[in-house]
């Protein structure tokens, strides 16, 4: 008998299998850091390293290693360059992080350039910029794993003092916490989030998993943990039924299918599009 909503074939494919754990691992990550970033106006900060990272995913793919490296490796980078440079005034870091964002920009360029003319690789600016969940080797599952879960473990370890940092830097100073060490942790983290975001849908649009269940979150939450909640369940929610959505199109469009990146980023628009109308009701008093 066939299936009309392909969920049996869906469930059966290693290349949906292996998108739905990086996906969900990603998003888990993003929806984590994105709070923060949404709680300290750094939006432009995690739109910057997600565009960073495309140099090292297309320096990944002249050099023939793990793309995964690549992105981490040049968002990790320009973290730490934009903290050196701008860990002082407002306009400090958004000079120093337009400076990074120009210059890796301009050495993804060179490198897709050479990714097409030397490597004959046509599909690189594709799969950098727009991202391929199904193309995912199964065996960065490991060390996908292994990078998030460090992430996780960093942000519970200093969750108070990053969410005093974001709340207040100054009362931060003050009470004594460590405010430039940890806020190259954050750029760090910030990266590493930023990173898997294009590494899952797409240099493009990274920013768009990072802030948008983030932004929602906070305007549905009513206490810190609620935000991280469901900040997580929006991202995983998004990814999951963008996946689905995006290999259930195979059947219905003449056996092609339509990117995972667009479905994704669609549920994303339209949950925080949601979260403008749907606030929850005020705590009534006893």
């Amino acid at each position: 008998m066939t299936d009309p909503l392909h969920l049996l074939t869906f469930w059966q494919n290693e290349a949906v299998r292996t998108a739905l754990w990086i996906g969900a691992v990603a998003a888990l990550l993003n929806a984590v850091v994105g709070v923060f970033t949404v709680l300290r106006h750094h939006g432009f900060a995690g739109h910057a390293l997600g565009d960073s990272s495309s140099a090292g995913g297309s320096l990944s793919i002249f050099l023939g290693i793990g793309s995964l490296w690549g992105f981490l490796g040049m968002a990790w980078i320009a973290a730490l360059v934009m903290g050196w440079l701008g860990l002082g005034r407002a306009q400090s870091r958004d000079l120093s992080t337009g400076v990074v964002l120009g210059a890796t920009l301009g050495v993804s360029a060179l490198f897709l350039y050479f990714d097409v003319t030397v490597t004959q690789y046509s599909g690189a600016t594709v799969d950098v910029m727009f991202g391929s969940l199904f193309a995912v080797a199964p065996k960065l599952l490991l060390p996908i794993f292994l990078t998030v879960f460090l992430a996780i473990a960093l942000v519970l370890i200093f969750y108070r003092q990053l969410l005093l940092i974001a709340a207040d830097p100054q009362l931060a100073q003050a009470s004594g916490v460590p405010v430039r060490r940890l806020e190259l942790l954050y750029l760090l983290l910030l990266g590493t989030a930023a990173a898997l975001s294009a590494l899952s849908i797409g240099v493009i649009l990274a920013t768009a998993l990072l802030l948008g269940p983030a932004a929602a979150a906070l305007r549905l939450a009513r206490r810190p943990w609620q935000c991280f909640l469901y900040a997580f369940l929006i991202a995983l929610g998004s990814v999951w039924l963008g996946i689905y959505l995006a290999f259930a199109s195979y059947y219905y469009n003449q056996g092609t299918s339509w990117p995972v990146s667009f479905f994704v980023v669609v549920l994303l628009l339209l949950a925080y599009l949601t979260s403008l109308y749907w606030r929850p009701r005020p705590v009534r008093s006893s």
